[in-house]
């Protein structure tokens, strides 16, 4: 991560830098002569772009473990969550109108699922225990004769609180309930192979693993077969179901991040993890440190905790200068609310109106670890001196 000046970013949950050898794709992709133009004309040019989009659907197939056909290039992780829990809702309305979803899913889902109850679906919500998981059992007693469709998200982006996919997805199998899986936050960190975990419908977004913004993916196992609704229409692209002119260089990004993410996938959480266990050792020796989260059940880029007496604005406001540091999801930025993920978990008091979300990154170093903590006791230790 390039940056030559302070402060550090540590808000990677929000997104990530491109990475350079994706950037260099993207850039040929808008330049070069044989992949500049529209993939969706007849003639050459347009047919070389055309493959350059097959290749990178290929590529990300290869890596999640699907079948090519079944990759839909979106704009992102909303416009993907969107598109699976309205147009599974909305073309399968007469075999079930009942969803189920969780307290804690991102606010695209919900405000989904809020519209869709204002079209006379029902929905269930479901909320996690006090370390952010959602038990599978929980899941399994809230379906029904008439639940179409369940919607989990894999990691939460304010605790990354880390749900139990593999036995949800079972569970959903086995009752014949369609799963949708958010998999902003796990795609390229953590292996996802389609091929042995029963998932419908997953969710991503290229920004989250150190591709381009605006653009995302909406994976449909069995496309033919759940004929999802189209939410927009036009041109008939991405098999009628996401219409408009492909953006070749993105989705070539996307594919190139999500490869290279694969590549190093491994070493990448080792490191990760490391600097989050250091992370909470050395604020832990100094601060009465709240941590939001079993940390054996949460990612190991995403680490929120509070600290007694010290408001989460505040703690940012008075770290500025060295570090970047977020309260939550940075959608909800701007809001004064707290957070409504913490509030689903139980949490009160001091340890939500003072959480504070760091996340973490490949290229983080040790030393900035030390740069972060010292930031943070220094400004809790300033403010309880003037509060004292």
């Amino acid at each position: 991560m390039d940056r030559p000046d302070t402060p550090i970013y540590f808000d990677t949950a929000a997104t990530t830098q491109v990475d350079p050898e994706v950037v260099a794709v993207m850039v040929d992709a808008l330049t070069a002569v044989h992949r500049f133009a529209n993939p969706a004309s007849a003639h050459g040019f347009g047919q070389q772009a055309s493959r350059a989009v097959a290749q990178a659907r290929a590529a990300v197939a290869a890596e999640l473990g699907c079948v090519a056909d079944e990759v839909v290039f979106t704009s992102g992780a909303t416009e993907s969550i969107n598109l699976a829990l309205q147009g599974i809702a909305l073309a399968h309305a007469d075999q079930g109108r009942h969803l189920v979803t969780t307290r804690i899913e991102h606010q695209a889902t919900l405000a989904c699922c809020a519209h869709l109850e204002a079209l006379g679906f029902e929905v269930t919500y479901l909320s996690p225990g006090g370390d952010g998981v959602v038990a599978a059992d929980r899941v399994a007693q809230a379906l029904r004769p008439d639940t179409l469709l369940l919607s989990v998200m894999h990691t939460n982006n304010e605790t990354g609180a880390m749900q139990p996919i593999d036995a949800i997805a079972a569970i959903a199998a086995e009752q014949g309930v369609l799963l949708h899986v958010d998999a902003a936050q796990a795609a390229g960190k953590f292996r996802i192979d389609l091929g042995e975990v029963p998932v419908d419908l997953l969710s991503l977004s290229a920004h989250k693993f150190h591709g381009p913004k605006g653009v995302g993916c909406l994976v449909i196992r069995d496309r033919p077969r759940l004929r999802l609704r189209p939410l927009t229409f036009g041109g008939g692209q991405e098999f009628g179901l996401r219409p408009g002119t492909l953006p070749t260089h993105q989705i070539i990004g996307l594919a190139k991040a999500l490869t290279l993410a694969a590549q190093r996938r491994q070493a990448d959480l080792e490191h990760v993890a490391f600097l989050k266990a250091q992370c909470i050792e050395q604020l832990s020796a100094r601060l009465d440190l709240h941590i939001h989260g079993a940390p054996d059940r949460t990612s190991p880029y995403i680490l929120n905790f509070a600290v007694p007496g010290i408001r989460s604005d505040a703690l940012i406001n008075q770290t500025a200068t060295a570090v970047a540091i977020a309260s939550g999801a940075a959608c909800s930025a701007g809001t004064l609310e707290p957070s409504r993920v913490l509030r689903a978990m139980g949490i009160t008091g001091d340890a939500l109106y003072g959480a504070v979300r760091v996340s973490f990154d490949r290229a983080h170093t040790v030393d900035d670890i030390a740069v972060l903590v010292n930031a943070v006791i220094t400004a809790v230790q300033r403010m309880q001196e003037l509060d004292a």
